[in-house]
């Protein structure tokens, strides 16, 4: 008698939820970079890879030509959804809103094309375009997809993909920052910063901020931060004069945050602020202050982003 107990181990199907998921985890840290380049937000870009799990664990494998880009299909669909609920959010956002920072290694600094669009001054750049011309942007520059695959992904003519494409790259170069700013420059303008902070004196601070320079604090109404954008060198001196005591009291240390160079501020070892910046033309043109402790969450550890 046959013994109906046993499986085989040739049978292809029993090896499919195996094969998803070693398909999903390979390309998971691409999968966060794509949600998390859309949103700015690490949390809600967790919350997209759960849901994007969730839809390629009932994909039948068989049909599936490129798993990387359906698994991109799939991320770029969810982030959608979500970018539009997170536009509503925001409006009644106490405050400026700031993308959430990450604590990154230094070797995504070494990837200049990708560090330059994770920055905070580039999602800020991002944040200005339309939901649907942020994703066919991010897909083409950032992750190089033809214009048939961001087609399938945002449910749009590749025709139509192209034209959204050519606006958002225009808009995209008309804000972004101007010029190549390396790691070393950003270092410098954050130890004069520092410097500031630690001796009281802020002429060396004054001396590389723009006169148009913009100071944005991001405490999401439980952490104290301005209410609204602080603009022009006198006044941003003036706020951070404010606030030196305070400042000091926080330990300024380096860190690499969203591929680039910042500072952490610290009170009794719990992180307090992140301060992040924007360099255009060897000046300090944005200033970003980000206090709201729902965002500082995942500064505990490394965050890897891939493309």
């Amino acid at each position: 008698m046959a013994d109906t107990t046993r499986t085989t181990s040739h049978d292809p199907d029993s090896r499919r939820p195996d094969l998803a998921t070693e398909t999903f985890v390979a390309h998971r840290n691409l999968l966060f970079t794509v949600a998390y380049e859309l949103l700015g937000s690490a949390a809600d870009a967790e919350d997209v890879l759960q849901e994007t799990w969730l839809r390629w664990t009932g994909v039948d494998l068989d049909t599936v030509r490129d798993q990387r880009a359906y698994l991109i299909r799939i991320t770029t669909r969810r982030a959608l959804d979500r970018l539009r609920t997170l536009g509503r959010r925001k409006e009644s956002y106490v405050g400026p809103w700031l993308p959430e920072p990450l604590l990154t290694a230094p070797d995504v600094a070494e990837d200049v094309e990708l560090a330059e669009h994770v920055s905070m001054a580039m999602l800020l750049v991002l944040e200005t375009l339309l939901p649907i011309e942020r994703a066919v942007f991010v897909l083409r520059e950032v992750f190089d997809l033809d214009y048939e695959e961001i087609a399938e992904a945002v449910d749009k003519t590749p025709t139509a993909v192209r034209q959204l494409a050519y606006r958002a790259r225009s808009h995209v170069a008309a804000r972004r920052p101007r010029g190549n700013v390396s790691a070393a420059d950003t270092r410098a303008a954050l130890a004069a910063f520092q410097r500031a902070v630690d001796t009281g004196d802020l002429q060396h601070l004054l001396d590389i901020l723009a006169p148009d320079v913009v100071f944005l604090g991001d405490g999401g109404g439980v952490a104290r931060a301005a209410l609204s954008p602080i603009v022009g060198a006198e006044a941003v001196t003036a706020a951070l004069a404010a606030g030196l005591g305070n400042l000091a009291a926080r330990a300024p240390e380096p860190a690499h945050i969203n591929g680039h160079p910042a500072l952490l501020l610290r009170i009794d070892g719990r992180i307090d602020t992140v301060l992040a910046l924007r360099l255009d033309d060897g000046l300090i043109t944005g200033l970003y202050s980000v206090r709201n402790p729902g965002k500082l969450a995942r500064l505990q550890h490394e965050t890897t982003l891939h493309r």
